[in-house]
């Protein structure tokens, strides 16, 4: 999937896209959860899908404090991407699962990158997408480096 989020006109609509996104990423990492079979892949994945969950209370505090409804799910069709991904990587094994991940990773990590180097950017919301980014970037490269390694075992 290649996201727009963070070409949004207004910041508070990319923000709200960033949300949904962040529940795509949930759903897509409960679906690789289900289905790997390493026990530490697991562990790592579910503290990856907490992140992802403590960035959407943080997010959806914000525009709550500006009176702005969050959304409360992924938006629907682009929910089913992330997950497709995972659902079918299921057919091949772990290391594949964790590729499919990476595609996501990237995904949320262009999101993050992009809304972060917004001119618009409210000023209590920096803070918060700079956290964010980090978080995406350290689960991107834990992914990576594990499936390399994998691959080289």
């Amino acid at each position: 999937m290649v996201t727009l989020v963070g070409t949004q006109e207004e910041f508070k609509e990319a923000l709200k896209d960033l949300i949904e996104l962040d529940y795509d990423a949930i759903e897509a990492y409960d679906a690789a959860v289900n289905k790997i079979e390493n026990q530490d892949f697991k562990e790592k994945l579910n503290i990856f899908k907490a992140d992802h969950e403590w960035h959407i209370q943080e997010l959806s505090s914000i525009l709550k404090k500006r009176n702005i409804q969050p959304p409360s799910g992924p938006s629907t069709g682009k929910q089913w991407l992330a997950k497709g991904k995972v659902v079918l990587a299921n057919l091949i094994g772990d290391t594949i699962i964790l590729r499919a991940m990476i595609s996501n990773e990237l995904d949320t990590n262009t999101a993050y990158e992009r809304i972060s180097s917004r001119n618009d950017i409210w000023s209590e919301a920096s803070d918060v997408i700079r956290r964010g980014l980090a978080d995406e970037r350290r689960h991107k490269k834990w992914l990576e480096n594990t499936v390399s390694e994998e691959t080289a075992a």
